[in-house]
C-alpha cells in the first residue's frame, strides 16, 4: 500500500469518509457527529491527512488534528471492507504518528467504540492506553479513549 497526503475537502478523502460514516451507522446506529472543520487536517493547524492506496485504489485512510500544544488527534481512521485483515490499518497508524512527530507532538490521542473490537484490538497492540474519556462522546458508556506517548 502506497500511503499519499491528501486534503480533507478532496472527493478521494470524502468518499472514504462516506464509507466510514455509513460503518458508523451500521455499528452504532447513526454517524459520528463530532464536529470536523476540513481546515483541521491541514499542516498550517497542525494536522494532516493520509489515503493508503493499493494499485491507485483509495482502500484506507486516517487522519490528525490538533488537540492541544502536545497532542495530536487521530480521526476517520478507516479501511474498506474488502481490503481489512491486511495490515493496512496498522500502516496508516504508523505514518500518522510519523507525522505527528514530524509536526512536534509528543504523543497521539484518539476515541473509538466498544462496537468496533477490532479497532480496539488494534490500537491496545499497538501501545496505546486507556485514557479518560473526551471529545464529543466523551460522557458515552461506548466511547474508549486511547493515548500514545511518542
Amino acid at each position: 500500500m502506497r500511503i499519499v497526503e491528501a486534503g480533507y475537502a478532496d472527493d478521494v478523502v470524502q468518499r472514504l469518509v462516506a464509507q466510514v460514516q455509513a460503518e458508523y451507522v451500521t455499528r452504532y446506529g447513526g454517524p459520528d457527529g463530532t464536529p470536523v472543520d476540513p481546515d483541521e487536517f491541514t499542516p498550517a493547524a497542525g494536522g494532516t491527512f493520509l489515503v493508503g492506496l493499493v494499485e491507485d485504489e483509495p482502500v484506507a485512510c486516517g487522519g490528525l488534528r490538533r488537540h492541544d500544544p502536545t497532542s495530536a488527534e487521530v480521526k476517520r481512521m478507516f479501511v474498506a471492507a474488502g481490503h481489512r485483515g491486511r495490515g493496512h490499518a496498522r500502516e496508516v497508524l504508523a505514518a500518522l504518528e510519523d507525522a505527528a512527530r514530524g509536526l512536534g507532538y509528543a504523543r497521539v490521542i484518539l476515541e473509538t467504540g466498544m462496537a468496533q473490537p477490532e479497532a480496539i484490538a488494534l490500537y491496545e497492540s499497538s501501545g496505546y492506553h486507556r485514557i479518560p474519556g473526551f471529545g464529543y462522546y466523551r460522557n458515552s458508556p461506548l466511547n474508549r479513549c486511547y493515548a500514545r506517548e511518542l
